[in-house]
């Protein structure tokens, strides 16, 4: 018997259906299809799981779809479900983006301006990768034309004309940034750190062999994911492949949340409701170049205390995990170990590139269900440039959330545009290896003697400058090397 706590508030938000899938996992043409049917069963599942109508939605908000192209992707879901929503969000890119909307989403009910309310995303970029592998156009496929079309990528709030000129256009090249310089930061030499990071994705492939959505479902040891060979090549020191964000999937996700009182007309039991705290959103400078420093994330630092303040230690984090370090700049912050949580990361579990955390917030809900307590959930954008992060609890509470993102950019130092044989600090740098596995092109970040700041790429073929970089010198950052601007292209040689 459901018995109805007198102390709940009608309109606190609350987590009542969720639907998640992997399809395709094969890469067969026969099993290749289109993200919007993937993301329309993800939805009957999310309503079949909180037993909700949909017909009954007032509000329908999308995940940004890169993978094939949509026009006004959520009112197209509420047409295919029978519903006509009063509000209808569509994003641009962001890993940050379903934390967002579920915050919108939460706080549009406590304001009493909603009461059903459901999110979606979907990526089937490894349909995609099939279909045109033997020369198929997804569009002679029967994917959608209109709305609908070949893929699309907005960068737009996502890197700077400095980045671009530079080649740092790729997470797979800026993330490791952060990392190199946060290692030097902790004093780990590059194999603890490489150590470190091959448990923590270890961890996370046994977290994914337990969800049924999982793309690489198959458990890991570190000593597989952190030894470098066929099959696990080194990408951009000191990431390995198996490391990296594993994008190129077929999966779907979909959250429902409604008021309190809707809930519970329809019927909905009270040990199935997940109650939405609320949490902060915040962005950094979109130009990492920049920002004052790379072992450091004040963007993410302030949603985390923001996301907590007058919360308890919570039962489970489970956050963004493109890369190693955004787990463990989470877990510096909050004084733990980097979590692991409940989904399986981003290289086990998948990387539908925005879509992520709302597959978070999927096995959150679930796991929260069985265990009850307390879940932060994290979101992560851009080069660390954009963060969410979300409280959510089987405890009725006050919604206190804050649905618009602030700016915590802060001032970097002054920026050389080009030396001519000086000698530098190295802040931090990576070497991207090619798939020979040789180094190939290097990134450097620098200090002059005066405190400026120099950044620039070593020329594509530059094997010499890439080397002198390379982390087979042992630790990097605080190294002195003579840098010399070369057109575009640095050239660097060991002191």
């Amino acid at each position: 018997m459901n018995v109805r706590p007198v102390s709940v508030d009608e309109r606190w938000p609350v987590l009542v259906g969720v639907g998640q899938l992997r399809s395709n996992r094969e890469r067969t043409v026969e099993g290749a299809r289109e993200p919007l049917p993937l993301i329309l069963d993800a939805v009957r599942a999310a309503a079949a799981d909180g037993g909700v109508d949909l017909t009954a939605l007032d509000s329908v908000l999308s995940v940004h779809v890169a993978s094939w192209a949509y026009d006004e992707l959520a009112a197209r879901v509420a047409r295919e479900v029978g519903a006509a929503p009063r509000h209808v969000v569509d994003t641009t890119v962001g890993g940050q983006r379903p934390a967002e909307l579920l915050e919108l989403a939460a706080a549009r009910i406590a304001a009493g301006e909603s009461r059903v309310a459901l999110i979606v995303g979907g990526e089937s970029q490894a349909s995609v990768q099939a279909l045109w592998k033997v020369g198929i156009d997804p569009a002679d496929h029967g994917w959608s034309a209109t709305p609908g079309g070949p893929p699309s990528f907005e960068a737009s709030g996502l890197r700077s004309e400095a980045m671009a000129r530079t080649g740092l256009i790729l997470p797979t090249r800026v993330y490791p940034l952060f990392e190199n310089a946060l290692r030097a930061a902790r004093g780990e030499t590059p194999e603890q750190a490489a150590r470190a990071s091959a448990e923590l994705y270890a961890a996370f492939s046994h977290v994914a062999a337990a969800n049924p959505a999982a793309w690489n479902p198959e458990p890991r040891t570190a000593d597989e994911i952190g030894t470098v060979g066929p099959g696990n090549r080194m990408v951009c020191e000191p990431y390995p492949l198996a490391v990296n964000a594993m994008p190129h999937v077929d999966q779907a996700a979909a959250v429902l949340v409604m008021s309190a009182a809707a809930a519970r007309e329809a019927g909905v039991p009270e040990d199935r409701m997940v109650y939405v705290r609320g949490g902060a959103g915040a962005h950094d400078a979109v130009d990492v170049l920049a920002r004052p420093r790379f072992d450091a994330s004040a963007a993410l630092s302030d949603v985390l205390d923001r996301a907590l303040a007058g919360v308890d230690r919570p039962d489970l984090v489970d956050v963004y995990s493109c890369f190693p370090v955004v787990p463990k700049l989470v877990g510096a912050h909050l004084g733990t170990a980097p979590p692991v949580g409940v989904t399986g990361g981003h290289s086990a579990f998948g990387g539908p590139l925005s879509s992520y955390t709302l597959h978070a917030l999927v096995a959150v809900t679930g796991h929260l269900r069985a265990r009850r307590g307390t879940a932060l959930v994290h979101g992560n954008g851009g080069y660390l440039t954009h963060q969410h992060a979300l409280v959510v609890s089987t405890t009725a509470q006050d919604y206190a959330g804050d649905p618009e993102p602030r700016d915590t950019a802060q001032p970097g130092p002054p920026v050389a545009g080009r030396v001519d044989g000086e000698v530098v600090t190295v802040e931090t740098s990576t070497v991207e290896h090619g798939r020979d596995g040789a180094p190939a092109q290097a990134w450097l970040v620098a200090r002059t003697a005066s405190g400026e700041r120099y950044s620039a790429a070593t020329a594509p073929g530059d094997a010499a400058s890439a080397r002198a970089l390379s982390l087979e010198h042992g630790e990097n950052v605080g190294r002195a090397v003579r840098a010399t601007t070369k057109g575009e292209f640095v050239v660097v040689e060991d002191l």
